[in-house]
């Protein structure tokens, strides 16, 4: 499997820094590097936005910093999208879109374990733009089958790219928006995103997974066909662990975790430390071999990560970056300590 596991390093994309060169050396301070977004930056590197480029019907105010839909200006441009649907330049994100990416594909990423690319998903995606009428088009039995395969594309493009950069790149599906499928989200529910996710992921080329930093129904997710699962352990360990069947399941079969254990927000980050962070990692992986899960299949399938993204502390980029340093040294106590190379 070309996703490495072995409790190497990565992070979620969405950065605070305006600084373009200092987030991409933040990137590629940890093993698997990938791309950042960065929306403080400029609103076009928003993940929403990212997604939404060349999407038809999208209305995109770059100064007022808004991106809704209008179904009649989809309807008007929906045939000249089709005519594009076979050229993979336009599914990828151009320059204007990220100037980070096209950065981060210029380097040379040959001599890392795996790189990393990301876009938002579809149910997120589907679920936060919003038509003329306030509904989400994600509602929407018209728009939605061309969204699902829209993002397929777009995710197609991006890794292909990775992969002449770093043949064991994989992508994050960013789907912050399944934490609410189960509440907020009336009139979509879990069979009928079970049914869209399936086959959307269908149409997606592996190595893929899924990200999200939120409480989504861990069965749910656990059943999907993904290669990589990154979550925020820090926040929701004891509910994860109590899924121990799940899990157990889903490293079985070969995928891999990014336990997302450091975190980034300014007052959580100031009160905890090496030793707290660990003994919490070790908690749930405690419970999980308790319930049956080999550790040492799911140390090998396992990364690090920070918890979560974070754009609103009052130092800006600082404790992001100190997370990240954490999560280095947290993975080189761990690999020591079980004897990873």
């Amino acid at each position: 499997m070309p996703i490495p596991g072995k409790l190497l390093t990565t992070a979620m994309a969405v950065m605070p820094h305006t600084d373009v060169s200092q987030a991409l050396n933040a990137a590629l301070s940890l093993d698997v590097p990938f791309w950042p977004q960065l929306p403080n930056y400029s609103y076009y590197e928003d993940m929403y936005v990212q997604a939404a480029e060349h999407f038809p019907g999208i209305l995109l105010d770059i100064d007022a910093k808004t991106l809704k839909f209008s179904i009649e200006k989809f309807m008007q441009e929906f045939e000249a999208a089709m005519a594009h649907f076979e050229e993979p330049h336009y599914f990828d994100i151009s320059e204007t879109y990220s100037v980070v990416y096209h950065r981060f594909l210029a380097l040379d990423l040959s001599d890392r374990p795996a790189i990393r690319g990301q876009l938002e998903g579809p149910i997120s995606f589907g679920f936060n733009i919003i038509d003329q009428n306030d509904r989400p088009i994600l509602f929407d039995d018209t728009v939605r089958p061309f969204m699902l395969e829209f993002m397929a594309k777009r995710i197609n493009v991006q890794l292909e790219r990775l992969q002449k950069r770093n043949a064991n790149a994989f992508m994050f599906v960013d789907e912050p928006g399944l934490q609410f499928l189960f509440s907020a989200m009336a009139g979509y529910g879990d069979v009928k995103a079970k049914e869209d996710l399936d086959l959307f992921f269908s149409m997606v080329n592996r190595p893929r997974g899924i990200h999200l930093c939120g409480n989504p129904d861990w069965d749910f997710l656990l059943n999907l066909d993904l290669d990589v699962l990154s979550m925020d352990i820090y926040t929701n360990a004891e509910i994860f662990a109590a899924y121990a069947t799940s899990i157990h399941r889903y490293l079985d079969r070969g995928g891999v975790i990014i336990w997302g254990i450091v975190p980034t927000g300014f007052e959580a980050y100031e009160k905890e430390n090496l030793d707290t962070l660990h003994r919490q990692l070790e908690s749930v992986w405690d419970v999980l071999t308790r319930k049956g899960a080999d550790r040492d299949v799911m140390l090998q399938n396992s990364m690090l990560s920070p918890a979560t993204c974070c754009l609103v502390n009052p130092d800006k980029e600082k404790t992001v970056e100190k997370a990240f340093e954490s999560v280095r040294r947290l993975s080189e106590r761990l690999k020591e300590a079980y004897k990873i190379d």
